[in-house]
């Protein structure tokens, strides 16, 4: 019985061993930026490269005579799955090196120049280097003045991955990159526009509007910012369903608030920091670079504020147009808003608690 036992693990194991074949599927993309010079380092498993090549046995590319005969097909097949850009145009690199066999990483290596013409400010990697494999994933390693400064790793879902540099050009890339994103997201957001909105039903002044998105602004970047960097991270699960109510308690402020004193922008500083968090989970998705932090913090924020700007002097104008022609019709109109604002809060409200998955 033993040895029949002992026969049958042998036999399960010489049948799943196939499966195992491929224990690293993974290539690596080192990227070293040296002023205008980017020298970049591609090691790939010799499994993929037998697989693409056609080629039964993986570990003939590990001796140096047979790699040599394939060099060619190899760069052939791997350059179009690998493209370096800066600033937005994709760099023609020098000729590869001699792919170079690493026999104790089961692995080949490749080399290759790039001349960026100038200190590039973004870097952008492109790479799907064997689609063959879902599971393949490619580590892409940056290095700038000597030291690794960023880390990604690139799949089939994503296959892009863009470094700003810590120099000036990378500030000014992070401008370009996060303020339309920042302008974008608070004009596609409903719950923050619905809450501005709210904060301008029962009209004011130009100065009056523009102190209250003020505050709000102050408000959440400070929020924004701690989340960013990690240093305060409250669930969304919390976050999101107090962002409903903040639209709530607004509404509810316009029809309960009767000639007293103004204190909207303490309601949108008060709020704002709720808002900022909500802010934080959309920046955080697209990737903070390390080295242009700051900048990118900066921009995203100014991009909201000039979001916000516009919403205001856009409905400010309207309400102002429409109380010039009729008073009793702005006034109805602040109401039947302000029932509409709490509807939509507390609508939101119920989804974000009880079907945060969304309502079927």
């Amino acid at each position: 019985m033993k040895r029949l036992a002992l026969a049958l693990v042998a036999l399960l194991w010489l049948s799943v061993r196939p499966a195992g074949a491929h224990p690293v599927p993974f290539s690596y993309v080192d990227v070293r930026i040296e002023g205008s010079t980017i020298n970049l380092t591609l090691v790939v498993h010799d499994f993929d490269l037998a697989h693409d090549l056609g080629l039964d046995v993986p570990d003939r590319l590990l001796d140096p005579a047979a790699l040599d005969k394939y060099a060619a097909a190899i760069v052939k097949l791997l350059e179009p799955r690998l493209t370096i850009a800066a600033d937005g145009r994709v760099l023609a690199g020098q000729a590869w090196t001699a792919p170079e066999a690493l026999p104790d990483r089961a692995s080949v290596r490749l080399q290759r120049r790039y001349d960026a013409g100038g200190v590039p400010g973004a870097l952008t990697v492109t790479a799907r280097m064997f689609p063959y494999d879902t599971a393949h994933q490619t580590f892409v390693n940056v290095y700038e003045q000597g030291e690794i400064s960023a880390q990604a790793i690139l799949d089939g879902g994503q296959t892009q991955y863009e470094y700003l540099s810590g120099t000036r050009q990378g500030a000014w890339a992070a401008v370009r990159r996060f303020v339309p994103s920042g302008i974008h997201h608070i004009l596609i957001g409903p719950d923050h526009i619905l809450f501005l909105i709210g904060l301008l039903l029962v009209g004011g002044s130009m100065r009056q509007l523009l102190l209250v998105v003020t505050s709000f602004t102050v408000a959440h970047s400070i929020t924004l910012s701690l989340a960013a960097l990690g240093i305060l991270n409250p669930p969304a699960r919390l976050v999101e369903p107090a962002i409903a109510l903040s639209i709530v308690y607004v509404g509810a402020d316009n029809l309960l608030v009767k000639d007293g004193r103004d204190v909207r922008a303490w309601i949108a500083f008060a709020f704002g920091f709720i808002h900022g968090f909500g802010f934080a989970y959309v920046l955080r998705d697209m990737g903070l670079p390390t080295r242009a932090l700051g900048w990118s913090l900066f921009s995203f924020n100014l991009g909201v504020e000039i979001g916000q700007l516009f919403i205001v002097v856009l409905v400010a104008l309207a309400l102002r147009a429409l109380r010039a022609r009729s008073e009793v019709a702005g006034q109805r109109l602040a109401f039947a808003g302000s029932i509409i604002v709490i509807a939509a809060g507390a609508f939101w409200f119920i989804q974000r608690v009880f079907f945060p998955g969304g309502m079927a």
